[in-house]
Formats: structure tokens, sequence, C-alpha cells
């Protein structure tokens, strides 16, 4: 998951409200529950200290949701009475609404609600163009159609001189097709951000298609088993969603592997661990985060102070590096400060489930490093 949307959290200090809301149950009366949990979530921070600036600014965001609920639910994060940051989520929050008032803000959870979620082009091919859909966990939408050559493009059985003439204008128009198509789709996956493009057609025009697709794409294709002429059920899409992250995942976890051994110069290129993460992030070497939700070093507490690179196991440890004012926090989310200032990545291990098996960190806190 790329971080860089959550700057904004780290340009102020805390503390912070951070807000899960479920909005993914539609019935007629949600702008009357969207109410109450607006009242309710206003109460809570309350409760933890939350001054009442802030309190008001949350309660008004979540009542403004009763215009138009999100089909899963939003996080909120807000300080000094102002909703800072509000994106979207994938999928609901688990065990319904909640709020916290903390140093951090509590970030961890949107790397499984709003994190690896990979929004999709289906791709409809066949021999005279192709329409393009954008899928994600929000929704659908069109996204572009192609128009090729019209004529000629069906074969014929004849062994005639004119009629293999005529073929070979045939297998021209479908390769001119193929490639306007290609074309269009790569100009379409810039546009949108799409990490994932979904090929729907005939055995020979999804091949042709994706014979002609930029090198950078070939890793992002999948090709879904239906003819021309058929469209994906949600299902179908989702299906082919969670295995491209349980891929990625697969992907990163061998990356991880590899770099547990010391290289050459008996250096690792991967850690885990708290201590070990916590120096990592001191001195700037985070290069990708990898975090299980639920491991035992996630809500693990260590001490922060005013600036990113200012984490440490202990309080007395920042002490000794200059530092006068200390807060406790959640090992993942003063982990996340810093990844997201030092312009690293993060990603959750949860889709993969138990199936990382010995691959995945100790405690549920890795990452592989970067080497100055």
């Amino acid at each position: 998951m790329d971080l860089a949307f959550l700057n904004p959290l780290y340009e102020h200090p805390g503390p912070w409200a951070s807000v899960y809301v479920d909005t993914s149950r539609h019935t007629e009366d949600t702008a009357h529950e969207l109410r109450l949990t607006a009242q309710a979530m206003a109460r809570e921070l309350a409760r933890q200290g939350a001054d009442e600036a802030t309190c008001r600014a949350v309660q008004s965001a979540i009542e403004e949701m009763r215009h138009s609920p999100d089909p899963h639910g939003r996080a909120l994060f807000a300080r000094a009475g102002r909703v800072v940051l509000d994106p979207r989520l994938t999928r609901p929050p688990l065990g319904d609404s909640w709020a916290e008032w903390a140093p951090l803000p509590r970030v961890g959870p949107l790397l499984e609600l709003a994190g690896e979620d990979p929004v999709a082009i289906v791709a409809y091919v066949d021999r005279k163009g192709a329409d393009f859909e954008l899928r994600s966990a929000l929704g659908r939408e069109q996204a572009g159609t192609v128009v090729g050559r019209q004529w000629p493009i069906h074969r014929t059985s004849s062994a005639d001189w004119s009629e293999r003439h005529f073929q070979l204008k045939v297998e021209n128009t479908w390769e001119h097709n193929a490639a306007e198509i290609a074309d269009a789709l790569s100009v379409c996956q810039e546009e949108t951000g799409a990490d994932l493009l979904i090929m729907v057609g005939d055995d020979r025009e999804r091949g042709e298609v994706r014979a002609r697709l930029p090198k950078r794409l070939h890793d992002q294709v999948a090709e879904a088993v239906h003819g021309a002429g058929s469209r994906l059920l949600d299902e179908d899409v989702d299906r082919i969603r969670t295995e491209h992250v349980r891929q990625r995942i697969d992907g990163e976890l061998d990356r991880f592997r590899a770099a547990r051994a010391p290289d050459g110069e008996g250096r690792s290129g991967a850690v885990e661990g708290v201590p070990a993460l916590v120096e990592a992030a001191r001195e700037h070497r985070l290069q990708e985060l990898l975090i299980s939700p639920d491991g035992a070093d996630a809500h693990r507490e260590v001490w922060i102070g005013e600036d990113p690179d200012q984490v440490a196991v202990r309080r007395t440890d920042l002490k000794i590096l200059g530092e006068q004012h200390s807060w406790p926090a959640r090992a993942d989310d003063a982990l996340i400060r810093s990844a997201v200032t030092t312009d690293a990545a993060a990603l959750s291990l949860a889709p993969a489930g138990s199936a990382t098996g010995g691959d995945a960190p100790a405690g549920g806190l890795g990452a592989i490093l970067r080497w100055k």
C-alpha cells in the first residue's frame, strides 16, 4: 500500500481522534442510524478525553454521510476541531463502528480495510474492438470503448488464391484491432492507476491483445475463462482480485524470506520484531513494512517523540536521544508514521491468512530494508 495519502496526518502533533464508521447496512433507517452513530462516537471520544471542538467535528462529519453513505464505511482522523482525512473503506470495520483518542492516528486498520484492494479494468475483447469496465470494492463504472476495423473479420474455408488473399486481410484486421485495443488498455491503466487487467473473450483475441501490451503490464494481466459476449459477475471479479492480492503477498513474503539471509558483508536485508524495527525506523531504513494485524507485536507499546524518527522501545531510550517529551503508542502505528515520512510502503498480510506459515515475520511485524 502506498502510504503517501497519510502525510497530512503527520504534519501536526497529536492527540488525534480516529473513528471507523460502518455504513454497510443500508436500510430505510440508515440516516437515523448514522445520527445515532455520530452521537455515540462523539460521546466515546469525549469519554477518552477529546476536546469538544474535535468531538463536534467528528459528529458533524458522520451525520453528513447520510446524504451519500459509502458501501462499506469510512475512516475519520480529526484534531483541533477539524477532520483532516476521511478515506473510504473497501470493507466494513470489524466489530461495528469505533473511536479512539490517542497520541497517534490509529491507521493500522487501514492496511486491511482500505489497503490491498486492487482496482481492476475488465476488458471485454472481441474481433471488432473492446469495452472497458473499471471494477473495485466500491463498485463499477464504464471506462471506455475501442472500435477497430470492421471489415474483413471472417475467415473463409476456400483454397482459392483470391480467398487466401482475403484471409490475409482478415489476419491483418485482427492484428490491427488487437494493437488498437492494447494501446487503449495501456492508456486506460495509466489514467486510472488500475492494479489489475482482466481479459475476457475468446482465447485468440485475449492472447493477441496481451502479446501487444507493454512489458510493464504483463504481470498485471489475468485472463477470465469466459468467451466473447460474456459479462463477469461481481463474484468472478472478486475471486480474481483476491487471487491477485494473494500472489502479491506471496511475492513480498518470498522477498522477505530471501532478504533474511545476511549478504557478503553480514548485513540482512530484512528484520522482524519490535526492537530491530524501531532501530531501522530511526535510521530511515524501512522500505516496506509487513504487518499481520492480529500479530502479538502489532499492539505492543513503544514510545514516541514529536518527530517520526523519535521512536524507542523504552521511554528512557528517548531521553538518551535527547527527546524531552514522549508518549506511549502502538508499535504498528508508530512504525507506519516512520514509513510514511520516509516514503516507505506497507502491506497487510491479513488477506493471506494462515497460508503465510513460517514465512511471516515473527510477532506479526517485519520489514524489508533499504540500504543507504
